[in-house]
């Protein structure tokens, strides 16, 4: 039995109530908004650390000249704590109030944020960043359960698009931000900064989930005929331990977070060293993938939310996203590098959305946050390496192009991966 059978074997009575009540209530966007602002937080307290790697009373503080190796390990060391609190500390919002949970994270995030601005040894700042690491890791598979619970399915791919945005905006703005601060005021008001910040985030956050309730289920009276659903929520997690349909999503999203995360770290040296393009020179021209990027994460979950091919979306994104890839490979002036870089990008954003509403489709909402953490977990754990594999490559061939090779062949096993659910979601 699949996932999807799960909640097909529930009473036909309590299907038709469930669907009416959901339909019925109203669509409060305040709730992605809300999330929003929670991961653009945790997006600023996620980058903090690098901007002060070059900064000399930073190093100084942590007993280090510039060793990029352990510098570079302080952000590391936060992504690996990051993917396995994901995989591992997620379910917690299946068993308890994901809202409560959200809450209590964020006021976490602050005191830890006081503390990493008080710190003045490197190993003291590492445990510091694996404890952040441990606390940010449920962030998106809450995010998802509260989104799947508190909308109906037409409407779930732009809610999710809302809060998503947050990491393109957190990039774009909290740079410059912490930038700032750290050359007027120092490294330690930085955090002291982003520890500030977390409390009207705090209070907006409860105010935009005010109307948010998720009960854990009652269980359903068995009705002639008809199977009752699994009586625990570890039988659920049985049955989404053993669904194909799951782990096939899963593998998917490892093909697009590598491309992800292998663009975000090369993107830059390819344009430069691969193509003999300036930046400075080349202007406004190198803000276009990322605009593209914003574009597709908002045109992609309107147009899926209308259609309902949650699947069939993720397979097309990811096809135009290699596609695009391969176009770059084969050109040469600079307009049509960006313009085709910022078409791949594009496409890769429709997807960003809807991949979290096909989860939505394939499993049980009674393990929402399992599900999510699982397939945010190795989704991250295995895309966080592209940059290495990518340079490993770029430095075996002596060319800049196998990097960017690597992330076409990935993309393109993706929708092989996909094939099978496209027809089903």
């Amino acid at each position: 039995m699949t996932t999807q059978n799960i909640d097909e074997a529930s009473p036909p009575q309590s299907m038709i109530a469930n669907a009416v009540g959901r339909d019925e209530q109203p669509v409060r966007w305040s709730i992605p908004l809300a999330l929003l602002a929670c991961v653009l937080l945790a997006f600023f307290d996620k980058i903090s650390i690098a901007a002060l790697f070059t900064d000399k009373d930073f190093q100084q503080a942590m007993g280090l000249e510039f060793n990029p190796t352990m510098l570079g390990m302080l952000m590391s060391a936060f992504l690996l704590s990051y993917g396995v609190s994901s995989m591992l500390l997620s379910g917690i919002g299946d068993a308890f109030n994901p809202t409560k949970l959200l809450i209590g994270m964020m006021a976490t995030w602050c005191v830890l944020m006081l503390m990493m601005g008080m710190v003045s040894s490197y190993s003291s700042m590492m445990v510091l960043r694996i404890l952040l690491g441990i606390a940010e890791g449920p962030l998106f598979p809450l995010a998802f359960a509260i989104i799947r619970h508190s909308f109906p399915a037409k409407h779930q791919a732009r809610a999710t698009m809302m809060w998503l945005l947050g990491t393109p905006f957190g990039a774009a703005i909290g740079f410059p931000i912490t930038m700032y601060i750290l050359h007027n005021f120092g490294w330690r008001t930085t955090f002291f900064a982003m520890a500030a910040l977390t409390i009207p985030v705090i209070l907006f956050v409860i105010y935009g989930l005010r109307h948010v309730n998720i009960e854990p289920k009652k269980k359903q009276p068995e009705v002639k005929g008809v199977k009752a659903a699994p009586e625990s929520r570890s039988a659920e997690r049985r049955e989404l331990f053993t669904s194909w349909q799951f782990w096939l999503i899963c593998v998917f999203n490892i093909s697009f977070l590598t491309y992800l995360w292998g663009m975000n770290g090369w993107l830059p040296s390819y344009l430069m060293e691969g193509k003999g393009i300036h930046l400075e020179k080349a202007g406004y021209l190198t803000s276009l993938p990322f605009i593209g990027m914003l574009a597709g994460e908002v045109l992609g979950a309107w147009i899926s939310d209308r259609l309902d091919r949650r699947a069939l979306s993720c397979f097309l994104s990811m096809l135009g996203a290699g596609v695009g890839l391969m176009m770059v490979l084969h050109l040469d002036s600079t307009v049509s590098i960006i313009g085709a870089m910022a078409f791949s990008m594009f496409m890769w954003g429709a997807g960003a959305p809807n991949i979290f509403a096909l989860l939505g489709k394939a499993t049980s909402s009674r393990v929402s946050a399992t599900a999510g953490g699982i397939f945010n977990g190795l989704g991250n754990l295995a895309g966080a390496l592209a940059p290495v594999l990518m340079g490993a490559l770029i430095a075996v061939t002596g060319k800049m192009d196998s990097g960017l090779l690597f992330l076409v062949v990935m993309a393109f096993m993706g929708c092989l991966v996909l094939l099978p659910l496209v027809k089903r979601y």
